[in-house]
């Protein structure tokens, strides 16, 4: 740096001031920023700023460069002109080229200020930039929010990241966690971590298996949830564990659920009832819906709902309570109808029952129809229907239901169901196993259709007493149906003298807008009842020894009663930041095919490292 003779030689102390703070100044300032790009307000006008980050977008306003630089933390306005040393480099710049850059900051000009903006207030002149790291074409969209095709947006999912949108998710997924956490310390709970190489066991999905080299022949499993281990850290006299657990399952992706590994907040209690989890994990859920729900509407006090209830009122174990259509049973009024369709299965299966779909507001034949289509669409025959109209001083029913059963029937169901004029309703019939997930989508497509759904809520409840057993048809053999290590209602009494298929367990699952995310139960810490329990299912003792051989121990030295739940951290955040699929809120996922196309997973390996598992390769010949 040069200093003008006339200035030294009148002896400047204001100059050679200005001059020795700019020195110190720079001397002092970090390598690469001062502040962040979302920091810089009024009261820096005048500084010298260093800020260092990505170019958000370049705009030229007639010789004025005006660069945006973002970073983790927002952005800052930047402007160089034609007299910058820094404008010719300036004018090189790209879309996300990494860059720092030193200036003045200013107040901008009157008019041009950015509400929106947290910087909004400033801009900084640009007078040094310095490329940090320049970048390619890019192969997809960074700035805005355009749709993209999956496959480019996961193989450059570090790209991806840096949109708006998915960056913000991922941070409020953080925040989330953090909040779970905090409330599990307050409530006393333990944190501890669980092994992550372990033993295969049955629990209902597929384990992803890891092959031993010690052991030739031998594998591990990534474990599908802590659930041995938190049971086993009750019978190690624990108390009160909880863990952000990593799970690992080889199943088929879908919008709710990500292929091979989630994340859950996994729990377990000693010495309670099923009733004590509900009261202690109820206050956690509700508070990280509170403090994430943005002024959304959040159940205060969770009902509880029993599974049989739920599936006839809702067709579905996992309702969506926004909605308020609630289906009924009105068998008897089709009972020896004229409507021959229904009459005649009624007279020929003591199983079959007519459910009623009410329609408020859907009473127009116009879309009867859409949803008699619609119907046809997921392989039904039709969907029965009435639809109500005023006709002189009556509410009269039409369609072709309502002539074949007749007004008086007609009038009764209307009665029934509390329908007026302009409404309408839809009927399914048969065997409910074998309809009610059908009679659940339609009162889904109703309310859609109709506009029914409060969307500014978070609506949540218990779904209470699960059937302990379910029918397996594909294996024709009684299998569990949630968690086989959940205490039946009425312990060995029940196990004894119930038939399976109608004996329930204390199992319990918490549902919000229609999505699992979370469940539990009662665990069965009885040696004698967990055996007869296996049992039923068509395990044998020595195949419980084998599979669950850890637990099978520890129940016969002393097993305290226990209980817990998990929660799935990746629904509650897709739920909470409005997100369609659980991939925008997720780092790096898969794809629908299971495949990690950033890293190239899973991939090739070396010849070496098979005979180092002494695994040779049988692959099914290329089609």
């Amino acid at each position: 740096m040069s200093f003008p003779a006339d200035d030294l030689l009148n002896g400047s102390t204001s100059f050679l001031n200005d001059m020795i703070h700019e020195i110190t100044t720079e001397d002092a300032m970090h390598r690469y920023r001062s502040q962040t790009c979302g920091e810089l307000r009024a009261n820096n006008v005048g500084e010298t700023a260093r800020l260092s980050g990505w170019v958000h977008r370049v705009r030229d306003h007639g010789g004025l460069l005006f660069i945006d630089l973002r970073d983790h933390y927002g952005l800052t306005q930047c402007v160089v002109d034609p007299d910058s040393p820094a404008f010719k480099l300036a004018e090189t710049v790209r879309a996300e080229w990494c860059i720092r850059i030193d200036g003045e900051v200013k107040t901008r000009t009157e008019g041009t200020a950015n509400e929106n903006l947290s910087t909004g207030e400033i801009e900084v002149f640009i007078r040094d930039i310095e490329v940090l790291g320049a970048s390619q074409e890019l192969p997809m969209p960074v700035f805005g929010e355009l749709e993209y095709p999956e496959d480019i947006r996961l193989k450059y999912r570090f790209l991806d990241l840096r949109r708006d949108t998915l960056h913000a998710n991922l941070m409020t997924r953080t925040k989330i966690i953090n909040s779970m956490r905090r409330r599990m310390n307050e409530a006393e709970f333990n944190e501890f971590q669980t092994p992550i190489l372990t033993a295969s066991s049955p629990e209902g999905a597929r384990d992803f298996l890891v092959p031993s080299r010690i052991h030739p022949g031998k594998f591990y499993a990534l474990p599908q949830a802590p659930q041995q281990f938190k049971q086993l850290l009750m019978m190690s006299g624990f108390d009160k564990y909880f863990q952000i657990a990593p799970c690992f399952r080889d199943e088929d992706p879908r919008a709710d659920r990500l292929p091979g590994e989630f994340y859950q907040l996994d729990v377990e209690m000693s010495f309670v009832t099923q009733e004590d989890v509900l009261q202690t994990m109820e206050p956690v859920i509700r508070g990280v819906f509170e403090e994430f729900s943005e002024g959304q509407r959040v159940t205060k006090e969770f009902p509880r709902i029993p599974y049989a209830e739920s599936i006839r009122k809702y067709g579905s174990d996992k309702p969506d309570l926004r909605n308020p259509i609630e289906m009924q049973e009105v068998t008897e009024h089709f009972a020896g109808s004229g409507f021959k369709v229904f009459a005649r299965m009624i007279e020929s299966d003591p199983k079959v029952q007519v459910w009623a779909i009410p329609a408020p507001k859907g009473g127009s034949r116009a879309f009867c129809d859409r949803m008699n289509s619609w119907a046809q669409s997921e392989g039904q025959p039709g969907l029965g229907y009435i639809f109500f109209r005023k006709e002189e001083d009556t509410i009269a029913g039409a369609g072709p239901v309502a002539k074949n059963i007749g007004a008086e029937r007609t009038e009764a169901l209307r009665n029934q169901l509390g329908l007026d004029e302009g409404d309408a309703v839809f009927f399914a019939a048969g065997d409910p196993k074998k309809f009610a997930d059908f009679a659940g989508k339609a009162r889904t497509r109703a309310a859609e259709e109709l506009n029914l759904i409060d969307e500014d809520q978070f609506a949540l409840c218990w779904i209470v007493d699960f059937p302990m057993y379910e029918w397996d048809e594909e294996n024709k053999k009684v299998d569990f149906c949630h968690n086989p290590f959940s205490m039946p209602e009425g312990g060995m009494d029940g196990l004894n003298d119930v038939d399976p298929l109608e004996l329930n367990a204390y199992q319990y699952d918490v549902v919000c807008n229609g999505f699992e995310i979370g469940s539990g139960a009662i665990r069965n810490h009885q040696v004698e009842v967990m055996k007869k329990a296996f049992e039923i299912a068509g395990y044998d003792e020595s195949l419980l020894e084998e599979k669950f051989g850890g637990m099978y121990r520890a129940f016969q030295y002393g097993a305290p009663p226990h209980g817990g739940m998990a929660a799935g951290v990746d629904r509650i955040v897709m739920l909470l930041v409005g997100a369609k699929n659980l991939r925008e809120v997720t780092l790096f996922p898969m794809n629908q095919q299971a495949q990690d196309l950033m890293m190239g997973a899973p991939g090739d390996v070396f010849p070496a490292q098979l005979r180092d598992l002494h695994i040779r390769l049988n692959l099914p010949e290329a089609k």
